[in-house]
């Protein structure tokens, strides 16, 4: 090996003798153009290309990332359960699984619930690991499987579990400038839109979001949720991730805390990444008084047997607390700055697709 100003890597390498372990004929991923469906039914072959190579490291080094700013924030991992005896946001969207004699279990769609018990016990928690919903939806933005972290906070209000947020968005968006930047080369990522992603990011009330996207011609009414078109316009408006806040009571689930200045608003946000990225984190402040929760849970046609668990953590010892949770593979989508998070995943799982 040699330095050599004129090669791509800095160096060259000359060879004295080779052996070839395996000869491949009709190798089916060719230098012409392939459609989707075939790459994705090759998938397993597509991961060897340069632009899959980069994504897979980028993700690697976000994941890592993650744990790092988390860690150094005080925060410790505790695991939680895949198998789940109850929804979190409603039944809809949950895959539902025969558990032996207790009936149907289901895949977790967040671990926030379980979370809540444990930062009771230590603080500052997270869990790490992969989450399900059963969404018929085929948009760019959508897996039924995908990776999410969800930090959560004892002690903390809306504003506290955001700036956690921020801290965490940002210090993985500099481990990949710092990490990875031939990888970004690779996928052609114009990288000074992720060096302007410092803090404070700019936060943006339920009410003005709605008065802005309708200044842009959407005809999306206050008390509904916001669609992949309304973020987009939303960030926009901005340079950096905006935290859009306090949304309709309605339009979220059950545990969310009230606004007490007007109740049919909640303590919940938002933060929507620029470039028409969408949604990377949700979460919120959660109700605290076991009255309040009980009353939702039937509010929402929840059963109250399956959530007894969680009505004692506000019985016994409740206090103020707060978290969030980040989708892993829509945060690498737009790192990387590319359309669609099913090439975030070495082998995504989506409405029309379980193979390979």
């Amino acid at each position: 090996m040699k330095a050599d100003e004129r090669a791509p890597g800095g160096y060259e390498i000359d060879v004295s003798d080779f052996e070839a372990v395996h000869l491949t004929h009709d190798y089916p991923i060719t230098p012409k153009d392939h459609g989707t469906a075939f790459l994705m039914e090759h998938r397993h072959l597509w991961l060897r290309s340069q632009r899959q190579h980069a994504i897979q490291r980028i993700r690697h080094t976000v994941v890592k990332a993650i744990r790092d700013v988390l860690d150094g924030m005080g925060f410790i991992l505790v695991d939680t359960p895949i198998f789940t005896p109850a929804a979190c946001e409603g039944t809809t969207t949950l895959f539902g699984v025969p558990y032996f004699d207790e009936g149907t279990a289901y895949l977790t769609q967040s671990g926030q619930l379980y979370n809540e018990a444990t930062a009771a016990a230590h603080g500052k928690v997270y869990c790490f690991g992969p989450t399900f919903r059963a969404e018929k939806s085929k948009t760019r933005r959508h897996l039924t499987e995908f990776w999410m972290v969800e930090p959560e906070i004892a002690w903390a209000h809306l504003d506290g579990a955001m700036k956690v947020a921020e801290g965490l968005i940002c210090g993985v968006v500099e481990a990949v400038l710092e990490g990875r930047r031939p990888e970004l080369t690779v996928l052609e990522r114009d990288v000074s839109k992720l060096e302007r992603v410092k803090p404070p990011f700019p936060w943006l009330h339920y009410d003005d979001a709605i008065e802005l996207i309708k200044g842009k011609g959407s005809e999306t009414p206050w008390g509904s949720d916001f669609g992949g078109t309304d973020e987009t316009m939303i960030a926009e408006a901005y340079d950096r991730p905006v935290v859009v806040h306090r949304f309709p009571a309605k339009v979220k689930a059950f545990y969310m805390e009230p606004d007490p200045e007007r109740p049919e608003l909640s303590l919940s946000a938002d933060i929507l990444a620029p470039e028409g990225y969408g949604e990377i984190v949700g979460g919120g402040e959660r109700i605290s008084s076991a009255e309040l929760l009980l009353e939702r849970l039937k509010e929402h046609g929840l059963p109250e047997e399956a959530f007894r668990w969680y009505l004692d953590l506000r019985r016994y010892g409740s206090v103020p607390h707060a978290g969030f949770g980040m989708g892993v593979e829509r945060l690498v989508t737009w790192i990387c700055g590319i359309e669609h998070l099913r090439e975030t995943i070495a082998f995504p799982r989506m409405l029309y697709r379980i193979y390979p």
